[in-house]
């Protein structure tokens, strides 16, 4: 079992541990792969060199920063690598991508959808198994199946966007463009506010999935002063279960038609998009107007081509719906579908959001430092096989995310050695943990914050907090009027 660095001492963290693994361009029509050339590092980097950011003084000052705590109470450190050193210590033939290889994975998931679609509906039927209680207990298993199928070809489509799938960018788009389709996902403006989180990941102004609130937004919402935070009482677990249930069942479409989760500074959009535009129902901001403030002019007419894949999906669906019934396609379709649903949102909330992760705010942003606010977490057969890794190899998918997924384990592996106790795994109790990591998640990381008494550039570095008594108390403030 290979031994993983953490900023989390014993006695105070979860298990950490990994599975031992065996041994930029912005042309047509845009990419979702990311890294330093163009995100900002205090700077625009778009014209920055790998050998000047090889060449940067990345060092960190402890004095700086003070004393940093995470949600656990242990002491965090800012990164102090360089991009430079990620890739350097990544194999070369990681980096290599294979079309074949890659289609082989989308016929075989396909297979699975079909085989399963198949066997359901010749053999679960009352001339098979007269007792109904059976065949409503399998037919369930067929829509737990069929999603769990579905999230893996949404994973081969998000392959397609960081043009990991091939190096040919026409073979990407092209099968990511289909694939995400056929899930109602609008690939390219998906692919564009993607390629945005991934500039920005970890930048509490900038990033465009699972920005939390700060502590004044918090406040705000629940309508209390900010001072007021540190002495509420703790959020009833049936309020968190209902958070939960609506999150995993409403949140992607929520996020595609209002942007829920992303950034709201729509303002500061270059071209003036964004003026006077919010996140929410009917403000302009989603994934489906050419016109909305989270992409480019340049980009509007991708956003097209994105909304008639989605248009020419659910012609098909209304056909199959007319012609088969409604009901028929309910269990077919749209369950399986909420499955998917289900599980993209589960995958990137746990990517993004645990108590030992921070936030920075724009001053204190980089992109090494946003890609180590990440985290990679266990599923097992399931993760491995069917999601194709993308719950176990994020971080490395953060740094590099060009790399295909059938060599991001050996990658993984490999950065760990520079990334040190910088990098973050939580894979205890592996599925099990998974899923329980969804209620501690949404009971210890409610809002951030800078640590109590945090001064100089160490304001600049946030944590989770919560009213419910978990880690690291909120930091008491004075009144306000």
């Amino acid at each position: 079992m290979a031994s993983v660095s953490s900023a989390l001492p014993e006695g105070n963290k979860p298990a950490l541990r990994r599975t031992q693994t065996e041994a930029t361009s912005d042309s047509y029509p845009g990419t979702a792969d990311a890294s330093p050339f163009d995100s900002p590092l205090e700077r625009s980097a778009s014209n920055t060199s790998l050998s000047s950011l090889a060449s940067d003084n990345v060092k960190t000052d402890k004095a700086e920063f003070g004393k940093l705590l995470d949600t656990y109470g242990n002491e965090f450190e800012v990164p102090d690598f360089t991009i430079k050193d990620i890739r350097d210590a990544i194999p070369a033939h990681c980096f290599e991508r294979s079309a074949l290889h890659s289609l082989a994975h989308v016929a075989r998931d396909i297979i699975y959808l079909t085989v399963t679609f198949y066997v359901w509906n010749k053999y679960v039927t009352p001339e098979y198994i007269p007792m109904k209680a059976a065949r409503v207990v399998l037919w369930g298993l067929y829509t737990f199946m069929q999603g769990l199928f579905g999230t893996g070809l949404w994973v081969l489509a998000h392959e397609c966007g960081h043009q990991a799938f091939s190096p040919s960018r026409l073979i990407n788009d092209t099968v990511g463009w289909v694939l995400h389709s056929a899930l109602l996902v609008p690939y390219f403006s998906w692919k564009f506010s993607h390629s945005k989180h991934h500039k920005a990941t970890g930048n509490i102004e900038r990033d465009m999935v699972f920005v939390p609130r700060t502590r004044e937004q918090f406040a705000s919402r629940i309508g209390r002063l900010v001072h007021e935070i540190s002495e509420l009482t703790e959020e009833t677990p049936i309020y968190t279960l209902i958070h939960l249930i609506g999150q995993q069942l409403i949140g992607w479409p929520n996020y595609l038609m209002t942007n829920v989760t992303g950034h709201n500074f729509h303002e500061r959009q270059r071209e003036g998009r964004g003026k006077g535009k919010k996140n929410g129902w009917f403000t302009g901001v989603n994934h489906f107007n050419p016109t909305s403030p989270i992409y480019e002019e340049r980009e509007a007419p991708w956003i097209i081509v994105s909304d008639i894949g989605i248009a020419i999906a659910a012609t098909a669906l209304i056909y199959l719906g007319n012609t088969f019934g409604w009901s028929n396609m309910f269990v077919w379709y749209f369950l399986p579908y909420l499955w998917v649903n289900h599980w993209l949102v589960a995958i990137t909330y746990l990517q993004h959001t645990d108590p030992s992760l921070p936030h920075y705010t724009p001053d204190q942003w980089n992109f090494v430092r946003g890609a180590a606010a990440t985290i990679d977490r266990e599923f097992g057969f399931i993760g491995r096989h069917l999601l194709h890794g993308i719950i176990e190899t994020h971080v490395l998918h953060h740094y590099v995310s060009t790399i295909p997924f059938y060599h991001a384990d050996e990658a993984s592996e490999a950065i760990k050695k520079v990334m040190g106790r910088h990098y973050r795994a939580d894979v205890q109790d592996g599925p099990i943990g998974f899923i329980k990591a969804m209620w501690k998640a949404a009971r210890w990381c409610q809002w951030v914050e800078p640590t109590e008494g945090a001064e100089g550039k160490g304001k600049g570095v946030l944590f989770y907090r919560n009213q419910n008594g978990l880690g690291v108390k909120p930091a008491k403030l004075p009144k306000t009027n």
